[in-house]
């Protein structure tokens, strides 16, 4: 926490690259974005596989963000930054249309009905990611608490700016390609709790 992330974190005072991947100290050819990414197995997994892809992951807890620290540290990565605080400063400083993808995985669900305006995804969010998503980008979002896909569904179909990609069923209960099983992900299945995989495109 105290060497590594200083050299990854983002620095919102600066104002953002017009264009991301200079932020990257490698070439990348495009950026994508992972919001709560808990320990960091998703992110990670992906930057190995994909080393011309930059990759940004917010998470604004402690364990988790120690968690990616080291495991970036092992692999040696230098295509991801972080941001270790809520996603929300992160999505104003970024430029218009910056992003290939933005990834929400199993976030906090608040099932309560009186903390359901903590939820990540509201009409207000998804105006924000419309505008940092460049056309043809993808939103993808998994989690296995039933109301809360159907909560994403709603706001995401009344939104003008995205498509929602699923041709029939399988599409929304089967893990996209490339889908990595995070612990939190393995830990649902055991329970049997099916998740639902949602992907919906920027117009």
């Amino acid at each position: 926490m105290d060497e590594l992330l200083p050299q990854l974190a983002i620095d919102l005072r600066d104002p953002a690259p017009a264009d991301l991947r200079r932020l990257f100290p490698l070439p990348v050819e495009e950026v994508e974005l992972e919001i709560g990414f808990g320990g960091g197995e998703a992110m990670v997994a992906r930057a190995k596989e994909q080393p011309h892809t930059g990759f940004l992951g917010v998470e604004p807890f402690l364990n988790g963000m120690a968690k990616a620290l080291a495991a970036i540290e092992s692999a040696g990565l230098r295509n991801i930054r972080l941001h270790f605080d809520d996603a929300m400063g992160l999505l104003e400083w970024l430029p218009t249309a910056s992003l290939a993808r933005v990834d929400l995985i199993h976030p906090d669900p608040w099932p309560k009905r009186r903390h359901w305006k903590r939820r990540f995804v509201q009409d207000e969010t998804v105006t924000r990611l419309a505008r940092i998503l460049r056309p043809g980008a993808e939103f993808r979002f998994a989690t296995d608490v039933a109301d809360y896909a159907a909560w994403t569904l709603a706001r995401l179909l009344r939104s003008e700016q995205f498509a929602w990609t699923a041709q029939d069923a399988n599409d929304w209960r089967n893990p996209w390609p490339g889908f990595i099983d995070t612990r939190y992900h393995a830990k649902a299945t055991r329970a049997q709790r099916a998740s639902c995989f949602l992907i919906f495109r920027r117009s």
